[in-house]
């Protein structure tokens, strides 16, 4: 993963996170192929049921402000084929 192209999205999820920890989530980065980028969602975020939500609407929002190039973000907790 090229280094600013992490970066931009270490800065996204960093501006998300605090939303998320609020309600005792958290996220990672787990890998990005380039046009898709994988997170693995953390703590109650990963059985809320409006988890999907919160990855398309907050998470893949912000990560495509930071990171246009961006065409979608996948948890690998919802998606185990998404494993690198």
């Amino acid at each position: 993963m090229q280094k600013e192209l992490r970066d931009n999205i270490l800065k996204a999820l960093d501006e998300i996170r605090p939303f998320l920890k609020a309600d005792m989530g958290d996220i990672e980065l787990v890998d990005t192929d380039g046009k898709t980028v994988r997170v693995r969602l953390l703590g109650s975020c990963v059985d809320c049921a409006v988890n999907q939500m919160t990855l398309k609407s907050g998470v893949e929002m912000t990560v495509k402000k930071y990171v246009p190039q961006i065409e979608k973000v996948i948890s690998i907790n919802d998606d185990f084929s998404a494993t690198p």
